[in-house]
């Protein structure tokens, strides 16, 4: 059976920076997880960020919390620990947040802590593509779906 990597949050786990959850109600990830198809992993939290913890933003090539702090090395680690994960369990495809820093695969806030959304990857989302994952966001469900019944 093929596993799915998931991003812990949208299975109902508090590690968001603000403690708070985006879970994703969906009959799709029930099924997969009673299957025991789904791996929960949150990269920043695996990168050693605690919950709760300062929101963080891309600018540049760096990552930044609200503080002003430089958090790049914890997302950096969470990402090659997620990488790692896969490689374990010849995990092919990742379902993850869309619009984090980490996870986002699409678009990520701008940098300016204002919720502004622009084209573009967050760390994870960006090396797991690099190494082949399929890395699909939780509005792609029914594409995970087909790819999987393949």
């Amino acid at each position: 059976m093929q596993k799915i990597l998931v991003s812990s949050c949208l299975l109902g786990a508090r590690v968001r920076y603000d403690g708070q959850t985006k879970k994703v109600g969906s009959t799709l990830l029930s099924t997969w997880q009673e299957q025991g198809r789904l791996i929960t992993f949150c990269p920043e939290v695996e990168g050693g960020l605690s919950v709760p913890r300062a929101a963080a933003e891309i600018q540049g090539h760096h990552v930044v919390n609200i503080e002003g702090e430089d958090v790049t090395q914890a997302f950096i680690l969470g990402a090659h620990k997620a990488l790692a994960l896969c490689k374990k369990h010849q995990i092919r495809i990742a379902i993850l947040k869309e619009g984090s820093p980490s996870c986002g695969l699409s678009q990520i806030n701008d940098g300016t802590f204002q919720g502004i959304k622009i084209a573009g990857q967050g760390i994870t989302a960006r090396l797991l593509l690099e190494h082949g994952i399929d890395v699909f966001n939780e509005h792609q469900l029914h594409a995970v779906k087909q790819l999987i019944e393949q």
